[in-house]
């Protein structure tokens, strides 16, 4: 069986010291707002839509940005983390679909979660969450969002002086 792969981004919100996450339907796990590049998007520019679509949210990326440069090339924002994700796992093992993540960390100006999308989340079901709270909840959140979630809001703190 061929293992089917789909690129997608991902963005760890944060707002007064929290991240955002939800308990996606399908997948059944609490997850940042995130989804399927376009065909025609760079990964920040999901990024960007998604989060907006999502939470409502508009985001200042903290990503890194390299200095190359030249006639036919340009830098873009670089992810936090670039993950594979194993999404469909048959009982035998054998994987059939995965994502490939472009993984970042934004600034929000507040919490207030107003979807700007079509069949989205309703904002009821958004939680902000402080670091000790990832912690306290990791036995019902996956590692990777604990983690990934605790080091955008400490990167998102350092870079606006709240630490």
């Amino acid at each position: 069986m061929e293992t089917t792969r789909h690129f997608v981004a991902t963005v760890y919100v944060v707002a007064d010291g929290a991240t955002c996450l939800h308990e996606h339907d399908r997948l059944g796990m609490w997850l940042p707002p995130g989804g399927h590049l376009d065909r025609d998007e760079l990964p920040h520019e999901a990024a960007f839509r998604e989060c907006r679509e999502e939470t409502g949210l508009d985001v200042e990326l903290v990503a890194p940005r390299g200095d190359l440069e030249s006639e036919t090339v340009r830098s873009i924002a670089e992810p936090q983390h670039f993950l594979l994700e194993d999404i469909d796992v048959h009982p035998d093992g054998r994987v059939s679909h995965q994502h490939v993540d472009f993984v970042f960390y934004g600034r929000a100006g507040g919490r207030e979660i107003d979807p700007d999308g079509d069949d989205e989340a309703d904002p009821d079901e958004w939680e902000w969450f402080t670091p000790e709270e990832l912690h306290e909840r990791a036995d019902d959140l996956p590692a990777d969002v604990v983690e990934a979630g605790t080091r955008a809001i400490e990167m998102v703190s350092k870079e606006t002086g709240r630490e």
